[in-house]
């Protein structure tokens, strides 16, 4: 049997990592500023991860939730802690688009209404009414097709609100930052009209931070930097360090019903273990101040350069986009002549940087060395 081929892939294979560094099978190191879309945290192989989940391991690995698991609210104690968001409730998944597809239908239950509000740019997720609200028409399978969702322009209040008078809105799902859509970030004004729009019609706000939360942006979430309280935040990637787990923090006047909403593996023994583990490492090593400091020392960096072939550097913290005439071809040269991974977006000329949440000056200074070799060459 073989893979289903379905990813671009590059010919190498890391096997081994720690912190921002990676190694393929023949010794060489990369330094990693994607982290898998910005799945890596607080490093690879961080010791009290290792230690948090081994730990775990020789306990028991997993049971359903037809029982107790006492590390599920040790959890969410923690997360409110954390995210100064104790109030809210907690429901544990697997990834993000699982995240996402269980805000859609929550809220929906919660209001009883169908129409969601999108926007253009936007990534939500696989699954199907994550991609039904996913600006890309090559994800969507004509079974995932319905007219239930509105893509709306990003940032443009005027429509917003003329759509909020014309349709009965069950939701509108946005992230503070897009990431596949190249590192948009969200006016505070705009999240502020979606929140006011929200409590007019009794519509429910959904804060996609799968990539842009868990401190990425130098606040816990991104949306919380317009200082508006959504009504669910979507969680997954950076929240497990690698391991999969997700989930969706649900304000207190959505009250839950039992059997609305299920999962398997969600909320397993080890995948709470890397998410105790993340949150700790979080708290004790100050990351999400580190993540602003850090970011704002890299694009001021990057500015710094002043080549006529950056176009843009934008982002908030450690989410980072730089838009160039042909990023495509530097990101390659980072890759393949000075071994650093970085990613890429819808827009194939912007680099987007997601590095670790712990990633010093020296990191950073190792790649915009890479980064000015890079363009000198390609623009020799």
């Amino acid at each position: 049997m073989q893979l289903f081929d379905v990813y671009p892939i590059f010919d190498i294979e890391p096997v081994k990592g720690t912190g921002c560094y990676l190694w393929d099978q023949q010794g060489t190191q990369y330094l990693d500023l994607y982290g898998g879309h910005a799945v890596i945290s607080i490093g690879h192989s961080h010791p009290h991860y290792i230690h948090r989940i081994s730990e775990q391991l020789n306990k028991i690995g997993f049971y359903s939730n037809s029982v107790q698991i006492t590390i599920q609210q040790e959890l969410a104690k923690k997360l409110g802690e954390l995210s100064n968001k104790s109030e809210y409730q907690l429901f544990l998944c697997n990834s993000g688009a699982e995240a996402n597809e269980n805000a859609l239908k929550l809220a929906s239950f919660h209001n009883q209404k169908k129409k969601i509000i999108a926007f253009q740019g936007s990534f939500h997720g696989r699954t199907s009414l994550a991609v039904a609200a996913t600006d890309n028409k090559k994800l969507i399978a004509p079974v995932n097709e319905t007219e239930n969702v509105i893509f709306l322009p990003f940032n443009n209040i005027e429509t917003l609100q003329e759509t909020f008078h014309q349709h009965e809105i069950s939701s509108v799902i946005i992230e503070g930052v897009q990431g596949v859509g190249g590192i948009q970030i969200a006016d505070a004004d705009f999240l502020r009209a979606i929140r006011e729009c929200c409590n007019q019609h009794n519509a429910v706000f959904i804060a996609d931070s799968v990539q842009c939360g868990y401190g990425r942006t130098g606040t816990f979430f991104s949306h919380d930097q317009a200082n508006v309280q959504a009504d669910i935040y979507t969680l997954a990637k950076g929240m497990g360090n690698g391991f999969p787990v997700a989930g969706i923090m649900i304000a207190p006047h959505i009250k839950p019903q039992q059997g609305i909403l299920g999962t398997t593996f969600g909320g397993n023994h080890l995948a709470c273990a890397a998410a105790m583990a993340v949150l700790e490492v979080m708290e004790q090593n100050n990351l999400v101040a580190n993540a602003h400091t850090m970011g704002e020392y890299l694009m001021q960096q990057i500015r710094n350069i002043q080549h006529p072939a950056i176009k843009e550097v934008r982002g908030k913290g450690l989410m980072v986009g730089v838009e160039l005439e042909q990023g495509d071809e530097i990101r390659k040269r980072l890759l393949f002549e000075h071994h650093v991974f970085t990613g890429s977006a819808n827009n194939k000329n912007v680099i987007r940087l997601l590095p670790a949440l712990n990633i010093t000056h020296n990191e950073i200074n190792q790649f915009l060395e890479a980064f000015r070799a890079c363009l000198a060459v390609q623009y020799a």
